[in-house]
């Protein structure tokens, strides 16, 4: 069992101290940097000042690029077991003749 790491977080000006596993430590700041990044490109294209809707437009972009990997990776995998079948059929006929 590894030991628990405490880090603190700023976004958006504000600090968040957290106690993470420490293989979690990169990806945690990683999302931070990434989410600092977009506040400020929200704020300079659509000159919104009120920080909780330029979180909640951060938010929005980070869920629907999530369920959109979702989406694409069904639609692969539909298209990999279609793939599938066909040569599943073709080695069945060629075995059976």
């Amino acid at each position: 069992m590894s030991e628990k790491l405490k880090i603190r977080l700023s976004i958006a000006n504000r600090v968040y101290p957290l106690t993470i596993e420490p293989s979690q430590e990169e990806g945690l700041r990683r999302a931070a940097k990434n989410i600092d990044y977009m506040i400020k490109q929200f704020e300079q294209s659509y000159s919104v000042r009120d920080k909780q809707d330029v979180l909640a437009m951060c938010a929005l972009q980070f869920a629907s690029q999530v369920e959109q990997k979702s989406i694409d990776k069904n639609n692969v995998n539909e298209h990999v077991e279609d793939k599938l079948k066909a040569l599943d059929s073709l080695l069945n006929s060629y075995l059976n003749s």
